[in-house]
């Protein structure tokens, strides 16, 4: 997977990198059709730190945003959000898969 981390308005530390990149090997565990990912860490007051990613999926284009007064929190948050649209995106795959074979089935018979 192609990841892009991009900080604004906020010194981009390896150790941010890292906890970005080894948080969205979760994400990937779930859906390994991911192409690539775009996750831009920003300062948009003092208090707020805000992560926002897009994620590129064949077929899809996922995208979510988390705010807390915390960076690694937001990164936190921001990984469930994108953990629980990955997993819908698979339920949803996979469901329009078995009913294909269902509806082949059926015409066979």
């Amino acid at each position: 997977m192609n990841l892009n981390i991009s900080g604004h308005h906020l010194d981009l530390t390896p150790a941010l990198r890292t906890y970005v990149a080894e948080k969205l090997k979760r994400v990937e565990r779930h859906f390994d059709h991911l192409i690539g990912a775009d996750v831009i860490l920003s300062m948009d007051t003092k208090l707020q730190h805000k992560a926002e990613a897009t994620l590129h999926a064949r077929g899809a284009n996922l995208y979510a945003e988390a705010i807390e007064q915390d960076m690694y929190a937001a990164i936190d948050g921001l990984i469930d959000k994108l953990d629980q649209q990955t997993r819908k995106l698979k339920d949803k795959v996979r469901d329009h898969h078995a009913r294909e074979g269902e509806a082949q089935k059926h015409l066979l018979n």
